[in-house]
């Protein structure tokens, strides 16, 4: 019996309109009011983050829900390790103002999720892989997305740190060798609400406009 699909949803103007309201107001926050999630709501953000394109459907996304107060300590030694490190990469003016940047929420926020790609994973039987294996990690930047923009959707900021050493969060996270660490967030409300990324407010770095990116050959 051929079933037949499920007519598609039509989306009118008022709705896009406020579709590229909620890209242009997705923020990385940094500064978190220490307010708990509402319960379930983490599950059912990971829920959409998995119904993001994933490579010949292979599904890499590996979610880790870090509660341990110990583990997040050790996340936070390792963040403010890395953090030292970098800070000696700029000198002079450039210096002070990094080193006055606030670049991670990891001590607020109320939650922390580590996203890890399961390059090795059977699913989707390799396809799309074989000479782009990192497509895996790709899809797992889909899935993140994904749950950034149904948070924003929900009022929860979401916050990526990147000043981590990606084996140290494996290990204190006792995750496999094959799962590749692709970031680790922190969730919660934010303190306020701004459609300007901190660092352009602040003035480390300006947006450029689109053409300055679009090439044609």
């Amino acid at each position: 019996m051929t079933i037949d699909p499920p007519a598609a949803p039509h989306f009118d103007q008022a709705f896009r309109a406020r579709l590229y309201d909620l890209f242009g107001w997705r923020r990385d926050v940094r500064r978190f009011r220490s307010d708990p999630l509402p319960p379930g709501l983490l599950e059912r953000l990971i829920e959409i983050g998995c119904q993001a394109p994933s490579v010949g459907l292979c599904q890499p996304w590996r979610f880790v829900v870090v509660d341990d107060p110990g583990r997040r300590q050790k996340v936070i030694e390792n963040f403010e390790s890395c953090n030292r490190d970098a800070l000696k990469a700029y000198s002079g003016d450039l210096s002070i103002r990094y080193a006055a940047l606030k670049l991670a929420g990891l001590r607020e926020a109320p939650c922390h999720l580590a996203v890890f790609a399961d390059r090795s994973t059977g699913l989707g039987h390799g396809l799309g892989r074989r000479t782009m294996p990192e497509m895996a990690d790709y899809s797992v930047v889909t899935a993140v997305f994904s749950i950034w923009l149904a948070s924003r959707a929900e009022g929860i900021g979401m916050g990526w740190v990147s000043i981590l050493d990606r084996l140290t969060i494996a290990g204190i996270l006792d995750v496999p060798k094959d799962w590749r660490l692709i970031g680790y967030f922190c969730l919660g409300y934010p303190q306020a609400d701004d459609d300007r990324p901190e660092l352009e407010r602040v003035g480390w770095e300006g947006r450029r406009p689109a053409g300055d990116f679009i090439f044609r050959r």
